[in-house]
């Protein structure tokens, strides 16, 4: 089991050797602010990162977005995702799932925050044929303490000499992606009707 408040000093330090400007912590009121227009909570070791370590700018490759923002940001890129899967008949972006680190070519990484560890997912748009979007949604890691093990130990998929290793765990079609893509179908909370 993972000592979380080891693995937050640990994430702190590594952010810190990777980058001596980060953005400040968010705070108590930018945090509500950020559930209330999500309309949830975010994963508990979400939090903590954000209110320990900065508001972003750290993690694998292209780094975590900030909270909120003018540009791209969690709940930015959450709200315009979900926006975009009401009242469609196949919904792109599950509702609970909020992106926070863009991969490039349309790619996300994201954390279930209905899952208890914090499921990380994949949304890999590129292979999309039409119909449902479920086939573009991967589970990268079973759990978000266990996502940013692999990035501190330097061994996930998305490192450079990944393709060099035998022992790198590809991410693996999400096997919830259907229902959860289908329950939040056709839904408009105010949350998601709020302007970004």
């Amino acid at each position: 089991m993972t000592d979380i408040d080891d693995l937050v000093q640990r994430v702190a330090v590594r952010a810190a050797s990777d980058d001596e400007d980060l953005p400040a912590p968010v705070g108590d009121a930018q945090l509500a602010q950020a559930e209330a227009r999500l309309g949830f909570a975010l994963h508990p070791l979400l939090t903590r990162l954000y209110r320990e370590v900065a508001d972003g700018g750290f993690g694998p490759e292209y780094r975590l977005l900030p909270l909120l923002g003018p540009g791209s940001s969690v709940v930015g890129e959450y709200l315009a995702r979900r926006e975009a899967s009401v009242s469609v008949a196949h919904p792109e972006w599950p509702e609970g799932v909020v992106p926070i680190l863009t991969w490039g070519c349309g790619m996300y990484a994201g954390i279930d925050c209905r899952s208890a560890d914090g499921q990380v997912l994949l949304f890999e748009p590129n292979p999309y044929s039409g119909g449902s979007w479920a086939e573009c949604w991967f589970l990268d890691s079973d759990g978000i303490a266990a996502w940013l093990e692999t990035w501190l130990a330097g061994t996930g998929w998305f490192e450079e000499d990944a393709c060099d290793r035998d022992d790198v765990v590809e991410p693996r079609p999400w096997d919830q992606a259907v229902n959860r893509l289908s329950s939040g179908a056709g839904r408009n909370t105010d949350a998601q009707r709020s302007p970004r």
